[in-house]
C-alpha cells in the first residue's frame, strides 16, 4: 500500500489518525508524569504532537490528510511517513517496513534509559 495513492477512506483515515494521536498524547504525558524530568512536556495541538526531551532533542508527530498519512520527525533517525496497513493494523513506514510505535518505543527506551510501551498496537481497537 503506498501512502499517496492509499485506498483507505478519508473517514476511516481520520478516525484512526485521532485515535492514535489521542493514545499517543495519553501514553506519552503518563510517561513524563512519571519520568518527572521539568524539561519534557509534551503538547498537542491542531494535530500536530510535540514531544520535548530538553536537551536531547524534539520529536514532531503530526497528521497528514492529503496523503492520509502521520509523519514524524525524530531528532533521532530523522523524518518518516506513515501509512496505515488494514493487515497488520498499524502504521508503518514503507521504506524500513517497522510500525511507528515499535520506532518510538525503542528510541524512547535508549533516551529514558528505562523499557517503555506506548501499547501503540492494533490501532483500530483504539477507536
Amino acid at each position: 500500500m503506498t501512502g499517496l495513492f492509499s485506498d483507505l477512506p478519508m473517514e476511516r483515515y481520520h478516525a484512526l489518525s485521532d485515535s492514535t494521536m489521542d493514545s499517543l498524547l495519553d501514553s506519552l504525558e503518563n510517561l513524563l508524569d512519571n519520568v518527572g524530568n521539568a524539561n519534557y512536556e509534551v503538547e498537542y495541538h491542531s494535530g500536530v504532537l510535540t514531544l520535548g526531551l530538553g536537551d536531547k532533542g524534539t520529536y514532531v508527530i503530526n497528521k497528514q490528510p492529503p496523503n492520509k498519512q502521520i509523519w514524524l520527525s525524530s531528532p533521532f533517525s530523522g523524518p518518516k511517513r506513515y501509512d496505515y496497513c488494514e493487515s497488520t493494523d498499524d502504521w508503518f513506514y514503507s521504506r524500513d517496513g517497522r510500525t511507528m510505535g515499535n520506532l518510538l518505543n525503542e528510541e524512547l527506551s535508549k533516551v529514558l534509559g528505562r523499557d517503555i510501551d506506548l501499547e501503540l498496537t492494533q490501532i483500530s481497537k483504539l477507536l
